[in-house]
């Protein structure tokens, strides 16, 4: 029997500690060419260790890291093929922009004209041309995470790591990045794993999120999977969701069967006010009655905090967010639509 390689990243089982403590406890990750990761969780889950590993920075107590079935657990980093980018990162402030860019290309032998190219290259892709003979401590803060990125792209990795590389920037800078860093990811097909413990960040730039919890894999599936079907109580509320039932309060509203926790999603919520005729073409479930607790300001919408009755007068706390809020103690009426209500394991 011939056993076919599985192309791109294939890590099995690996294990790092640091004296009697687990940093990462028998992780297998896959990454297909072309295809990027979102690896995300809380801080101290083990996500920069993994990638550490991956990299070939630190050595796996156990376990395996193969590329197109070639292992390569003992390989030096520069043998790998692989690019990290960090969130500091760590340019070469001595040096201009297309001389940082350059070093890459120029470590694996390339001919100067090539190299020149290649710095064109990737700096216009990231929207930095002309910036070859700029110094790097006249850049702005985002103009060096793009430099940054340039450099790890300019060597053409078969796979890029980066590490948290906008946790340093402002919410709206970091928006504009992340939207940039897909696009660029996407026009090149490298397959890329990008650290963050910023959801809102792992959803911009992957397709596929793998959450993490004390050195362990939680969650791995498509993003909007993950979203609507968590599966743990930890991962939904590491995602958000503010809304997690308890099992026999679940039960009581129609919404699970009594095994264990639901999670319901915002959009099982329909909102309504007690004056407002019953809706005959409503999505069916239970309706409760109840008050506006506290109404806290998001911008766009408001988070609206519900406290509501079961329907033998058990309290039942929800969330909701409205572009036009009802005031705190308006009475209020709610719908949940047990379509979009997910178990959670008990």
């Amino acid at each position: 029997m011939v056993t076919v390689p599985v192309p791109g990243l294939v890590a099995d089982g690996l294990a790092v500690r640091f004296g009697d403590t687990p940093a990462v406890a028998g992780v297998s990750l896959a990454v297909a060419p072309g295809e990027v990761v979102a690896l995300v969780g809380p801080s101290g889950c083990g996500k920069s260790t993994l990638l550490r590993v991956l990299a070939g920075l630190e050595l796996p107590d156990a376990g395996t890291v193969a590329w197109d079935g070639v292992d390569l657990t003992r390989s030096r980093p520069h043998e790998r093929g692989f690019g990290l980018m960090f969130q500091d990162h760590a340019l070469f402030p001595h040096r201009t922009v297309g001389e940082n860019v350059a070093f890459g290309p120029r470590m694996r032998g390339a001919a100067v004209a090539a190299r020149r190219a290649r710095v064109a290259e990737v700096l216009e892709l990231v929207g930095l041309s002309g910036f070859e003979d700029r110094s790097v401590d006249t850049l702005s803060g985002g103009e060096a995470q793009r430099v940054a990125l340039a450099r790890s792209l300019a060597p053409a990795p078969r796979l890029l790591m980066l590490d948290e590389p906008l946790g340093s920037l402002d919410r709206t800078l970091r928006d504009r990045l992340a939207g940039d860093l897909r696009r660029v990811l996407g026009a090149l097909g490298i397959a890329a794993i990008h650290v963050t413990h910023d959801q809102e960040e792992a959803y911009a730039v992957a397709d596929r999120l793998v959450v993490m919890r004390a050195g362990r894999v939680e969650r791995d599936g498509p993003a909007a999977e993950v979203w609507r079907d968590p599966r743990t109580e930890f991962v939904a509320r590491f995602l958000g969701h503010d809304d997690v039932l308890d099992a026999a309060t679940a039960r009581a509203l129609g919404l699970g069967d009594g095994t264990g926790p639901v999670v319901v999603r915002e959009a099982a919520i329909g909102l309504l006010a007690v004056d407002r005729a019953a809706d005959p073409d409503a999505a069916p479930g239970p309706v409760l009655h109840g008050t506006v607790a506290a109404v806290r300001f998001r911008g766009a919408t408001s988070a609206v905090a519900l406290e509501l009755l079961g329907p033998a007068g058990e309290p039942v706390g929800l969330t909701v967010h409205a572009a036009d809020p009802p005031p705190v103690g308006a009475r209020v009426r709610v719908r949940l639509d047990p379509h979009h209500v997910s178990p959670l394991d008990g």
